[in-house]
């Protein structure tokens, strides 16, 4: 089992970047689907980006244009580069990881996930 740990979250204005990593470490770092999720308060954790193992990648259409995933195998790190963030942007941010063979933003796929890093957007 992989032990995820996210960080780079912060405080930023309206309009401005942040870059989140997620690294992982454990027995082994084959994991076939990772992505990135947020949950803002009062609502529902939804999904943002997934990125495999060999670079495909999808998007949901809310971050789409704005949102980068992308991932160092060598470092063991997935990153989420963030621009023109938005108030509505502000969330914890969650990465998670599994080895099934299909690769969706659906939370029920994953079974590893980190504890989270705090993206605060102000105007």
């Amino acid at each position: 089992q992989e032990q995820l740990v996210e960080s780079g979250g912060g405080s930023v204005q309206a309009g401005g970047s942040l870059k989140l990593s997620c690294t992982a470490s454990g027995y082994t770092y084959r994991s076939n689907c990772m992505a990135w999720f947020r949950q803002a308060p009062g609502k529902e954790r939804e999904g943002l980006a997934y990125m495999t193992d060999v670079g495909s990648t999808g998007y949901a259409h809310s971050i789409r244009g704005r949102f980068t995933i992308s991932r160092d195998n060598a470092k063991k790190t997935l990153y989420l580069q963030m621009n023109s963030l938005e108030l509505e942007d502000t969330a914890i941010y969650y990465c998670a990881a599994h080895n099934n063979a299909v690769c969706q933003l659906r939370q029920d796929l994953f079974n590893d996930w980190g504890q989270g890093t705090q993206v605060t957007v102000a105007s």
